[in-house]
């Protein structure tokens, strides 16, 4: 059943998505400073759901067990490191959290949209865009473009990780190809960010 009769058929939503560290974030902050639109985030509501004692934290805790839980910190919250690192390595682990965690996201991001329905322009956050099926919540898509080699040394070098893990979590979502046949706005994040800050002025 599509969700479009919840949400203002009039606002204009803008999806922006793209591979892990392409640079969204980067771009959202631009985005909020230039014209101060309401960004909402995928990734923050994912972390809210999972915060300790909720429904979630208990699903987690009961099918990964009390390894999952960062003894280091103050509340017993999930090892959010740790789970990703689960989840990168195991498809059906990675399956199982998707179907918890996904339809969750998708619920607060509608309600999101419509506290925020006078607002003309949103911007909402999804990196799993495509995978998810969240691409009825928006009324445009604009992907980040960046080239996988300068895609994993980001990724290296913000996650403390291998390359061969790097590899391993790129390899997990849609290629760029695939995505950009349903993408209405490309956003070069190659090198010069001047190519997608002034795509940015021409569309907001």
């Amino acid at each position: 059943m599509s969700i479009q009769p919840k949400l203002n058929n009039k606002q204009r939503r803008i999806g922006l998505t793209g591979g892990i560290a392409s640079g969204k974030s980067t771009i959202s902050n631009y985005v909020k400073k230039y014209r101060d639109i309401p960004i909402l985030d995928a990734d923050h509501y994912s972390k809210e759901l999972i915060k300790p004692q909720s429904n979630c934290y208990k699903k987690i805790l009961a099918h990964f067990g009390p390894q999952i839980v960062d003894k280091y910190s103050l509340g017993n919250e999930i090892n959010r490191a740790l789970l990703k690192k689960i989840i990168f390595e195991n498809s059906i682990h990675r399956t199982w959290i998707q179907n918890l965690l996904h339809p969750l996201i998708k619920e607060k991001m509608i309600e999101k949209c419509n506290q925020f329905e006078k607002n003309k322009i949103l911007l909402l956050v999804i990196p799993l865009l495509f995978e998810a099926k969240f691409t009825d919540l928006c009324t445009e898509i604009w992907l980040v473009k960046c080239p996988k080699e300068i895609q994993k040394k980001r990724l290296i070098e913000r996650n403390k990780i291998s390359e061969q893990e790097a590899d391993r979590i790129i390899s997990t979502q849609l290629d760029f190809e695939d995505k950009s046949k349903f993408s209405q706005v490309i956003l070069d994040n190659s090198n010069d960010q001047k190519l997608w800050i002034n795509t940015i002025q021409k569309l907001l």
